[in-house]
């Protein structure tokens, strides 16, 4: 018999029986059950391993597919097919479908691993960029007057505003801001930044 492309080898059993079982089952009947499991599981795991390989993972999948014939047994219909081709065409799907997650996430994880690789460097990239520039402004603010690198050393790393700095300068707000204006220029000059 073939399902699905793949070969699944006759057991002797009748198809029928299968599909008798499946019926009994979709009424509850657990001793049933036991029985087609007897009776199908090692196709079943074959069918399974051959398509997925990993034993564990194919026992997952075997016991997924024998859940889902006790939840959905009555979903079978004996007058459209035999109980152990529709059996063994779920085992497949799922099968399937395990290969299919499983590729899904290992593409998802080298997607990830290759963004996180690429923000990693360019985060590197951006520290090494930002510490440079910054010994260039350090440098640049040593240039400066003492008054105008005091003010702008003030504002820029300690926060504080204008109001702020003329208070703890005690020094008129105009002054300070005349103070920073021009600081600014300086700098600007000297690091060769053009507005």
């Amino acid at each position: 018999m073939v399902i699905d492309g793949v070969e699944v080898p006759d057991d002797g059993q009748t198809a029928d029986h299968a599909g008798e079982l499946l019926v009994r089952i979709a009424g509850g009947d657990q001793a049933a059950f036991a029985e087609l499991y007897d009776m199908l599981s090692s196709r079943v795991f074959g069918l399974i391993r051959r398509v997925l390989v990993d034993p564990s993972q194919s026992e997952e999948v075997q016991q997924e597919v024998f859940l889902e014939i006790w939840q959905s047994a009555s979903a079978f219909a004996p007058n459209k097919g035999q109980g152990r081709s529709w059996i063994l065409t779920m085992a497949h799907r799922r099968a399937v479908d395990r290969v299919r997650a499983s590729q899904s996430s290992s593409d998802r994880d080298a997607r990830v691993g290759a963004r996180d690789a690429y923000t990693q460097e360019e985060s590197i990239a951006e520290q090494v960029e930002l510490r440079i520039e910054g010994r260039r402004v350090v440098r640049a603010l040593r240039t400066l007057p003492d008054a105008q690198r005091e003010a702008l050393t003030l504002a820029y790393f300690g926060g504080y505003s204008q109001s702020e700095i003329a208070t703890l300068l005690g020094a008129p707000l105009g002054t300070i801001k005349t103070r920073m204006r021009d600081g600014l220029n300086r700098l600007r000059q000297e690091m060769g930044v053009t507005l």
